[in-house]
């Protein structure tokens, strides 16, 4: 089904408490605009936006279903979107965009979200391809797996876990963005809609089987996403991998660059088989918490959440 080439907000649209300053992101599933509130306070909006089912013309800023078909789909998939927002909204850690509101307005939803300054890890990976410290990888998915784990607390996935959507704050924390689980749902109940995976991130079980879908689902994509920190650009797609699997060991591919392991959490991440794949998060973070094969040390950000995460009762 082709994508509708929609309309973004225009700048200066006044759009409930909030002023749209300009569109700053988005594809066939939503747009993300900056926006600023009547205390010039910056925000990240997200309007739920599929290309797939709705078109939005020139001049208009009321989103209309393009078919009669599609707007049953659509209105599902609002709902979803709208539900995803309310269980971010609960979620207040440090490592997961806050979400701050969500409503309805122009015939569809939108979810308000904290405005962060930096840049994503794929741009890290882009002006550093090649040249990644092992000590910054640890410490950046040891982070944003702290905030992954309270997210599946919450009995939510991210589905779409990938260096675009691990954002790097300036001080140099990272916090996870883009949530792919409304988009997941809305695929479950409608095949004909185009996929909304990410290839070479998402796990084999987003191409099919998606009732087996789990917190191992996230942690393919967190493997994936450090691969990608190693070898510079995306592993081979899972759907590719279960035909003919080409891709090479992280083990293999990096031994005598980076410690034995790091790469053997990476391959045991990938594992095409979910239940050979570590089945929590808290079980891949104690892996990139023993960090005593490193040369240099263990870093004091490590020590710590190491620490915190030795306090926790499980």
């Amino acid at each position: 089904m082709a994508t509708q080439p929609n309309q973004a907000l225009p700048n200066g649209y006044r759009l409930n408490e909030y002023t749209i300053v300009r569109k700053i992101g988005g594809g066939g599933f939503s747009m993300v605009y900056l926006a600023t509130d009547d205390q010039n306070n910056l925000f990240a909006i997200k309007e739920y936006l599929p290309g797939a089912l709705v078109l939005r013309t020139s001049g208009s800023v009321v989103v209309e279903a393009s078919s009669d078909d599609n707007r049953n789909i659509f209105r599902h998939g609002m709902k979803c979107f709208f539900e995803e927002g309310r269980t971010l909204a609960k979620i207040n850690h440090s490592n997961v965009i806050r979400v701050t509101n969500f409503f309805r307005a122009n015939e569809t939803v939108y979810m308000v979200m904290q405005y962060e300054r930096g840049r994503t890890l794929q741009q890290y990976i882009q002006t550093h391809r090649g040249n990644i410290r092992e000590g910054f990888i640890r410490r950046v998915f040891a982070q944003m797996l702290t905030g992954l784990r309270e997210v599946h607390t919450h009995k939510l996935l991210h589905l779409d876990i990938k260096p675009s959507n691990i954002y790097i704050r300036q001080d140099g924390s990272p916090v996870l963005i883009d949530f792919g689980a409304a988009r997941q749902t809305l695929n479950q109940e409608e095949t004909r809609l185009q996929p909304m995976y990410t290839p070479g991130f998402a796990a084999p079980e987003q191409y099919h089987n998606r009732e087996r879908l789990g917190p191992w689902t996230d942690i393919y994509s967190t493997g994936a996403s450090i691969y990608a920190c190693l070898a510079g650009l995306p592993p081979q797609a899972a759907d590719a991998r279960l035909l003919n699997d080409k891709l090479t060991p992280a083990a293999r591919a990096w031994a005598g660059e980076y410690s034995s392991q790091l790469l053997e959490t990476v391959d045991w991440c990938m594992q095409l088989n979910y239940m050979e794949r570590p089945q929590s998060v808290f079980a891949l973070q104690k892996r990139l918490m023993d960090d005593s094969t490193l040369q240099l040390g263990k870093p004091s950000l490590l020590s710590s959440i190491k620490r915190s995460l030795n306090k926790e009762i499980f």
